[in-house]
């Protein structure tokens, strides 16, 4: 009997040992449960719930406006721009993995939930492209195609920045040919009746060097071309080449169009108030107004879209031709960044923007995450006493009676101990303190 009871008392004790193991297991669980669950809504969730707000933006076409005969395709186009993608020489990896892993997860979101039909990159693809070696500009190529991985139905295209090929006096054949590898060498793009310019500001210096002699001899022929394409009756002149789109073109480049500085972009996602008012350099924050005004000239363009200054912009020059700079894609330049979406036709086109997550919303989500993992971790090993508990502690421990009241908190043993005042009502209004358990 004896014997029995010492098993029975091992086996109680050895379940209460083991009931503290289970709980610790379990809040374990849960606490990893949270961090998994925080992980997945800042690196995937978030990015859907954001985009999924975008919408292609409705243009209209001659069908809508009355008209009679079959409509016009619409072409839905994004444009992105100054993805810096780090190189081996400023580029820390937890800098690269966390700014990479932005711009992969929002762009393959971007593909899925709204399916371009094309997409361009206006320049600064790179952010060492203009000293990368060769083994280097390997590695950020195979990078690139891993973060902008795309289906085959997808076309993708990119103008060269400074950042690629360098300015004027970093750029060389060699830098601009290594480009033209990875990405179309085509100056113009044609699809379902629209065409689209795509311009190597970066040598359009003015200076007759070889490489901006060859540049502007081959604006130049294309002006040619998009103009023939224009006639209703074909001048002997354009010869028998195909014959392009009837249609004026869109202009995209990295430098914007010459303007002064910022001081008329507005938006949240403009230049900050300190930088408005900067003077732009030409050639340098800008095409020079010379560049500026053969392009319009010779191309005629009826839109414009640009990057490099890394924040958002509208102007009109000339006889009303826009000029949209979009902002850079990547979290790295910017804490809200964007992308442009286009509804284009040959004759009219409508543009809409599409925001992506704001870093910092990332971050607090994370830090608050954080506080509250380290709350409940200190409340469950009894270093902090919920609110709560307390309050039920209290309401339990210490009910109180008609003609009692309770006096200030006392701290001589534990940090809440209530000590009530009952009043004898023999002691003629002397207070009696008696401490309760």
């Amino acid at each position: 009997m004896a014997a029995e009871d010492t098993a029975s008392t091992r086996l109680g004790a050895g379940r209460q040992h083991l009931r503290p193991l289970k709980r610790r297991g379990l809040v374990l669980l849960r606490l990893t449960a949270i961090v998994f669950a925080v992980l997945v809504f800042c690196e995937f969730l978030i990015y859907y719930l954001v985009i999924f707000r975008c919408s292609w933006p409705a243009v209209k076409t001659p069908v809508d406006a009355g008209g009679l005969g079959t409509p016009e395709p619409v072409l839905r186009a994004m444009f992105l721009a100054d993805t810096h993608l780090l190189g081996a020489v400023r580029g820390h990896w937890l800098d690269k993995l966390r700014r990479e892993w932005q711009m992969e997860r929002a762009f393959q979101t971007a593909l899925w939930l709204l399916q371009p039909e094309v997409v361009f990159i206006l320049g600064d693809v790179f952010d060492e492209g203009k000293w990368s070696s060769s083994q280097a500009w390997a590695d950020d190529v195979g990078r690139f195609w891993k973060i902008f991985r795309h289906p085959p139905h997808v076309q993708l295209r990119a103008v060269a920045g400074n950042h690629d090929i360098g300015f004027h006096y970093q750029m060389n054949t060699y830098k601009i040919k290594r480009f033209e590898k990875v990405f179309n060498p085509e100056r113009l793009f044609s699809w379902k009746g629209i065409n689209f310019v795509m311009v190597n500001s970066v040598a359009l210096e003015g200076d007759s060097c070889d490489i901006c002699s060859g540049a502007e001899a081959e604006l130049l022929e294309l002006s040619h071309r998009l103009n023939c394409s224009r006639e209703e009756h074909r001048p002997q002149e354009c010869g028998d080449r195909q014959r392009l789109p009837a249609s004026a073109p869109i202009l995209l480049q990295h430098f914007p169009l010459y303007r002064r500085n910022d001081a008329n972009c507005s938006g949240e996602d403009a230049a900050p108030p300190d930088e408005k008012y900067t003077p732009f350099k030409e050639r340098y924050d800008a095409l020079s107004q010379e560049a500026s005004r053969k392009l319009l000239w010779w191309l005629r363009p009826r839109l414009v879209l640009s990057g490099h200054t890394h924040s958002a912009c509208e102007v009109l020059h000339g006889a009303g031709v826009l000029e949209v700079s979009v902002p850079s894609f990547s979290w790295r330049n910017r804490n809200n960044p964007s992308f442009i979406m286009g509804s284009v036709t040959a004759t009219e086109y409508a543009l809409a923007k599409c925001y992506l997550p704001c870093e910092d919303m990332v971050l607090t989500t994370y830090c608050t995450a954080a506080g509250g993992l380290v709350l409940l971790t200190l409340v469950h090993a009894g270093l902090v006493a919920s609110s709560f508990h307390f309050g039920w502690n209290m309401l339990r421990k210490f009910k109180t009676t008609p003609g009692t009241s309770l006096e200030p908190l006392s701290f001589s043993h534990s940090l809440f101990t209530m000590r009530p005042v009952v009043k004898d009502s023999h002691s003629q209004g002397t207070e009696i303190y008696r401490d309760f358990p």
